[in-house]
This record gives structure tokens, sequence and C-alpha cells, in this order.
């Protein structure tokens, strides 16, 4: 099959609980468009057969929207790739299935994206911003609700974990903290803008002292469980009374645990270009605390906008489009997989 220059790729992703399609030409996107799921906020995190019964609802209707809003027909798509894991295996089954079908039934080669490696390539997604894409080789910081390690990327497919937690992840700990001062799920954002009217250093909470380049985050959370109940049998309106403050400390706790390892990583490693991704990489204090690391240690920083740092089909697209360049296909025989590594 020849190779096309500039190639239409459908990336869908549905790994958790957002459903995504997305189409980029080359790298600049085209469209995309997420259905996330709302019922997930009465449970307190994310039950895995409701989600995947959202994916069965919605896969349909968002990869349509996604043709209607990047303006082609279906009969343009020259791959079609999709997230074959990490993630809950019931929601990687629906987008799994479903690129399988819809690229048997157009006859266009079928691409499997890792949803790490996704993440880290959204640095790469081209929205028309202007803002430029890292060079290799490059630190990428992927923080996210299941996952939270430090990458080497010395190429788009050469990637090597040089550090990962050994217990809960980043975003892991803001949501189950947040879960037991009451805030609503996703306790990420929440704990980020109460943090902004608060005072870091109200309380202080110990750091994890793993060594090498890995994380543990698994006795933050707990600490500060236990901190909690130990102020509430106290006054049981403590949290309450102080919710900014805490929230304040335990994200200046995270953050600074995160920027110290990635520190590490570079004089370790020599390399001075810096990226992150993943859901955690929206927070703002994480974002300011690598700018101003950044600045003072002179790096050159890669920040994705937004949009591109949760769950999002732009991402598993464009890694879709670096693969279609190497001629690197699957089959229908791709089975989605919980456990899928870098």
């Amino acid at each position: 099959m020849a190779i096309q220059k500039d190639p239409v790729i459908l990336g869908i992703e549905s790994s958790c609980d957002d459903t995504s399609a997305a189409f980029v030409r080359g790298t600049r996107l085209l469209s995309s468009v997420i259905a996330s799921q709302k019922v997930h906020e009465l449970w307190g995190g994310v039950v895995p057969e409701l989600a995947s019964r959202a994916h069965q609802q919605n896969i349909v209707p968002v990869v349509d929207a996604a043709i209607v809003q990047a303006n082609i027909r279906k009969e343009d798509i020259t791959a079609i790739s999709f997230t074959r894991g990490p993630g809950l295996m019931g929601s990687l089954l629906v987008g799994t299935s479903f690129a399988k079908s819809m690229a048997l039934a157009l006859g266009v080669p079928l691409i499997e994206v890792n949803h790490m490696q996704g993440h880290i390539l959204a640095n790469f997604v081209d929205s028309g911003d202007g803002a430029p894409v890292p060079s290799f080789p490059f630190l990428c910081l992927t923080v996210s609700g299941g996952h939270t390690q430090i990458v080497r990327v010395d190429d788009y497919f050469s990637m090597q974990v040089l550090g990962e937690t050994i217990d809960d992840a980043a975003g892991e700990a803001f949501d189950k903290i947040g879960k037991v001062m009451s805030l609503p799920y996703p306790a990420g954002p929440h704990i980020d803008r109460l943090a902004k009217q608060g005072r870091a250093d109200a309380f202080s909470f110990p750091r994890p002292n793993v060594p090498g380049l890995d994380f543990s985050f698994s006795g933050l959370k707990t600490s500060v469980m236990y901190f909690l109940e130990r102020k509430c049998r106290e006054d049981a309106d403590f949290t309450e009374k102080n919710l900014p403050d805490i929230c304040a400390s335990v994200q200046y706790t995270i953050i600074d645990i995160l920027v110290k390892k990635l520190l590490k990583a570079v004089r370790q490693t020599g390399i001075r270009e810096v990226a992150i991704a993943g859901g955690v990489s929206a927070n703002s204090g994480l974002r300011e605390a690598l700018a101003e690391a950044a600045s003072k240690h002179d790096l050159r920083l890669h920040l994705p906008q937004l949009k591109f740092t949760t769950d999002n089909a732009a991402m598993i697209a464009v890694t879709g489009y670096f693969k279609y360049l190497k001629g690197d296909f699957t089959d229908e025989s791709a089975a989605a997989s919980a456990r899928y590594s870098l």
C-alpha cells in the first residue's frame, strides 16, 4: 500500500469515561469531539460497567459529529487509529470493536495506539496556535489519575520509562483526598480552584523517601486522611473552615514531589527539554511551578493546550499519523488490553 503524504486519520479514544473522536490531516487538527460521562459523579469515581454502557451509546454520534466538524466524507478517511490500552477493559472494547468494524467496512488500515504514548505525543498536535513542539530527546512528566511517570523520549516511538509511581498515581491521590473532604469527583480541578484561595504553607505533610526517579503518593494520601480525622475529632467543622488552606497545602506537596523528581531526571540525563502530559498537567499550580523551574534552571518547557491534557482522541489521531508514516499497522485480530506497556 502506498503511503499518502497528507493522510486524514481518524482517532478513537475510549480508555476510561470519555468517548472521543478526532480527525487530523498530518498533524493539523481538523476536529475533536468528546462526550463526557457525568453519571460517575454520583458514585465518587468511575464505575466500569456504567462507563462501558455509556461508550456504546456515545460512540456512533461522537464519530458522526467529528466527521461533520471536520467537513469531510467517510470516503476521505485514510486510516483509523484507536486506543488499544491501557485502560478499563469494558471501555476499551467499545472503541476497539468500533474502530475494527469501521476500518473493515471502509477498507482502510487500522492502527493501534498506546494510551500513554498518545498523551506524550499530544504535544505534537497542531491546532493552529503556532506553539513550538518538543525536539528529541526530551523528558515528559506524564501525570494522570492512573499513571505518574517520567519518560525519556528519543523519538516518536522510542520511549523509556525512567521512573513511575510504585502505588497511587498523583491524580488518584488528588481524587481520594478530595473524596475525604467531600469534594465532587473528579476532585483535582476543585482542589486546584480552592488552592488559589488558601496558603500553601498552612499545613505540612510528609514527603515519601523513594529512591531513584520513582514516585509514591499512597503514604501522603493516608497522612492527609489521618490528619483530617484527628482534627475533625477536635472540631467537627475543621475541614469546612480550613478547606482552601488544606487544598493549597496538599496541592503544594504533590507538585513539589513531581517537580523535584523531574529536576532530578534532568540532572541525571542532561536533557534540558521537558514536557508534561496527562490530566493532571492541566493543574494551574503544576504549570506555574514548572514554568518557574524552567526559568530558574534554563529548561525548554512545553505545555500542551488544556484541551489536550485530559483523555482525547486528537492525541490518538496524531500518534496514528506518525505510525501511518512508518507503515505500522495492525489487523483485525488486535484485542483491547487493560495493561499495555510503553
